[in-house]
């Protein structure tokens, strides 16, 4: 199967799992939701793409096991947000006042403050598993506003399997589809704003009504 080139190396979740297999997607996952710099990462196609390599079409060396994908990806996404929120709770508020620079812009901060503002602390760290550069600073953001440990590791386990096994699952059934498979690429694009756009509209709905108040 030739690989598209849709996206760049970076943000191609297929070329990704195709370099780096298994221990590679592990590692991206953790850097995503763990560490403030893995914000620009491809989380999304990643798993959907690593779904579909466990159909066996992606490359004749990479077979890894659905099961196993899920089981792992959940757990590493699960640690890498715990060890974003304890960042966040040893730096504290002072984590998010730095200067704004190529890595750092306060927008990102915003985007994260503003589903927790719409949905609730509970519900945003479920719903930011699913909106790239959110699923990334909210985390840090739960520990610097001292939330309760108890109460984000609740929901950090949710939305760590609903993300890790069911975009997983996604790709690994349709990419089951013959025409979705060839056009892997361009369909994990699709999936994942399909994903995020109902919760876009909500934020811009919220933002609206906020500045005509």
């Amino acid at each position: 199967m030739e690989p598209a080139h849709a996206l760049p190396a970076i943000l191609d979740g297929q070329h990704l799992v195709e370099t780096f297999g298994l221990i590679g997607l592990l590692g991206i996952v953790f850097a995503e939701t763990g560490l403030l710099l893995g914000f620009f990462l491809p989380g999304d196609s990643l798993l959907f793409a690593a779904g579909y390599a466990a159909t066996g079409k992606l490359s004749d060396k990479l077979h890894p096991n659905i099961a196993l994908v899920c089981l792992l990806v959940s757990i590493v996404a699960i640690a890498g947000a715990q060890v974003g929120f304890l960042i966040g709770r040893g730096a504290g508020p002072s984590l998010f006042q730095r200067e704004e620079s190529r890595l750092f812009k306060r927008s990102y901060v915003t985007k994260a403050e503003e589903v927790v503002e719409r949905y609730g602390a509970g519900k945003a760290i479920v719903l930011a598993r699913f909106i790239p550069i959110v699923r990334t600073f909210l985390n840090p953001l739960m520990g610097a506003g001292q939330l309760p440990a108890r109460t984000f590791a609740l929901w950090n386990v949710v939305g760590g399997i609903l993300w890790g096994t069911g975009v997983t699952l996604l790709g690994y059934f349709l990419g089951s589809v013959d025409v979705i498979g060839k056009n892997l690429e361009y369909v994990a694009i699709i999936v994942v704003g399909i994903s995020v756009l109902p919760i876009v509209i909500e934020l811009l709905r919220a933002r609206r009504a906020g500045r005509s108040a």
